[in-house]
Parts: C-alpha cells; structure tokens; sequence
C-alpha cells in the first residue's frame, strides 16, 4: 500500500468535502439535465478529472465493486481509487455496482452494465461519464420525473448508438442503469426514470 504523501492530495477536507458533493450528486440526480456544480476540488492522477475523482471518493467505498474503463485503467489511477476509496475492481462491466468512463466513445453498450431485476432493481450499475463538455454538444430534449415539462441536454463526446441504448434502457423501469456526466467540474444526471423526448 502506498503511502498517502506519494499520492494526488484527494479532497481537501475528505468529510466535509464527501458531504458537500453527495448534496450536488443529489440535486443533479432530482433534477435531471441541470448543470450542477461540483463543490470541491479533488486532486488525483490524469486523466481522471476533478469532478470524476470526488464522485468517486463520495460514493465508493470497500463493499463497491467498480469497473474502469481503458482510459482510466491505469496503475496510477488504480492505486489512487484503491487508497481513498478501498472499492474492490470489477474485471466485467457487468460485475460492477460502479463504472468510471473515460472515453465514452469507446464505452460498452448500456446492456453490458448490471440492470438490477425485478426483484432486486438497485443492484444495477450507476456509470460516471466523464465528458469533454456539458454545455457544448448537439441539444437533446428529456423529460420525466424532477423535470417542469421538459428539459434540454448538450452533451459533448457521447457515441452515436447512447441514445437508441438510452431509451431501451428507460424501457425497462425499473431496472436499468442511472448516469452522472461530468465536464470535469459539474454534474449532469440522467437516471433510468428520464427519457428522451
């Protein structure tokens, strides 16, 4: 095991910090397409962005499996997650209550993830997409639950094949996979109740 002054820093104030981005995690996922600011900084090895980075440090923990895509399956960032998270690494994405995605246009199809069942929904996958922007991409229209009417997306670097996933994805309710993007420095959700219009 490393020692924690040879690693990237984390959160500042790993208590206060924790709880300060699990409430931005919480207003992203009650109201899905708002641009929620991350509110910490979390130091940690590149790619593996700020936002992607305090996610991580927030909602992992040692009974989490999580799966890491080739863009962030590397030994640096792997020890980086095993020291501040303790999560145990999935070899298949279908194994993993996590996943951070690097390089979304190489990422898996949606049906790879775990998609809970009937019986036991909340044992399906949340993925943490780490995009090039949230502000900069072609407009997609959502609705559903914590959203007045409807709300629209822009999204940059998703593959062409998301939103015809996406849709299987929401057709399933109430299994299903929950999203979280980030340009590095604020959230956008998308949980499996939120459709494309």
């Amino acid at each position: 095991m490393p020692h924690a002054s040879s690693l990237p820093r984390g959160l500042s104030d790993p208590g206060a910090d924790s709880q300060r981005v699990f409430r931005a995690l919480l207003k992203s996922m009650s109201r899905p397409g708002l641009c929620v600011p991350c509110p910490a900084r979390c130091a940690a090895p590149a790619p593996l962005a700020s936002a992607v980075a305090a996610a991580a440090a927030c909602l992992l923990d040692r009974e989490t499996a999580l799966w890491l895509d080739d863009a962030f399956d590397t030994e640096p960032i792997r020890t980086f997650l095993r020291f501040y998270t303790g999560a145990t690494l999935a070899k298949v994405p279908r194994q993993a209550a996590f996943a951070l995605i690097g390089d979304a246009l190489r990422m898996p199809r949606l049906d790879r993830f775990a998609l809970g069942s009937s019986h036991n929904p909340e044992a399906s996958a949340t993925l943490i997409i780490q995009l090039a922007s949230l502000h900069d991409g072609g407009p997609v229209e959502v609705a559903g639950p914590g959203i007045n009417g409807r709300a629209t997306m822009r999204p940059l670097g998703l593959p062409a094949w998301f939103w015809d996933d996406w849709r299987e994805n929401h057709g399933q309710f109430a299994r299903g996979i929950d999203a979280i993007m980030t340009d590095g420095s604020e959230f956008m959700s998308l949980p499996r109740t939120t459709h494309r219009v």
